[in-house]
């Protein structure tokens, strides 16, 4: 299934990114990634392992705050890529709904 949207400005991905970077290096972030937790599977994972996934993605407008940002692991992360939680969702339910 293929998603439209309109991305958000470069400016805005840019700026976002960099948030997120220094994010990630904050005690808040630590502590996330300490619980060694995938937000998505709910399995436990190596802290080397866990990405930091944006549930609003950047590049769909979304920001790098502690409101959207959550540990995930490599496989949840590339899988969900740059939908929404919902569209992810509808898509690994095959359009089923919960």
């Amino acid at each position: 299934m293929e998603y439209y949207f309109s991305p958000a400005p470069p400016e805005h991905q840019k700026r976002e990114k960099a948030k997120a970077r220094d994010l990630r290096k904050t005690q808040w972030w630590k502590n996330q990634i300490g619980r060694g937790i995938c937000h998505y599977c709910e399995q436990k994972t190596k802290t080397s392992e866990l990405t930091m996934d944006h549930l609003l993605p950047v590049v769909r407008g979304g920001k790098s705050d502690k409101r959207n940002c959550v540990p995930a692991c490599k496989a949840c992360n590339n899988e969900k890529g740059y939908k929404t939680l919902a569209e992810w969702t509808f898509e690994k339910n095959e359009g089923k709904p919960l």
